[in-house]
């Protein structure tokens, strides 16, 4: 289950902080790429991952070096092969939150309410409290008004 962090000092100090996701992506994420990657790739990106390194796009079949899926699908990969780790959330639109809200476990942060209408459950984490919510408007509500 994803935990949510709205306070940027909610997130533990020996938790390390990524906001640069698709440099954090290039750098490291991209060389733990495993069959775990092509389903999120094609979900998000509508792109096929065809090796570790290239995937075929959904434009004329192009193929591309790794590095040009979105930043919200980099963001995903990150959260998914990085689950220690705590990473900005304000990279992703609707289809990449989608996804990312049912990966089993991982960390992310935004002030600003990030939110997909096809809602799994997640732990909503502040103050050194946290609870789980599993409805939009919930949660919606909790990044808006909770301290």
């Amino acid at each position: 289950m994803i935990r949510v962090y709205k306070n940027r000092n909610d997130i533990p100090e020996d938790m390390e902080y990524i906001q640069l996701n698709d440099i954090y992506f290039n750098e490291t994420t991209c060389d733990m790429l495993d069959e775990r990657a092509k389903d999120i790739i094609r979900k998000i990106d509508s792109s096929e991952l065809i090796s570790k390194y290239k995937i075929r796009t959904r434009f004329g079949d192009d193929i591309l070096n790794i590095d040009k899926i979105s930043s919200g699908c980099k963001t995903v990969l990150n959260v998914l092969y990085n689950p220690d780790k705590a990473f900005w959330l304000l990279d992703c639109g609707e289809n990449a939150l989608e996804v990312l809200m049912g990966i089993e476990k991982g960390n992310v942060f935004s002030e600003t309410p990030m939110l997909p209408f096809e809602l799994s459950p997640v732990e909503a984490y502040t103050a050194g409290n946290s609870r789980i919510i599993d409805d939009y408007e919930e949660l919606k509500e909790w990044w808006r008004h909770e301290e």
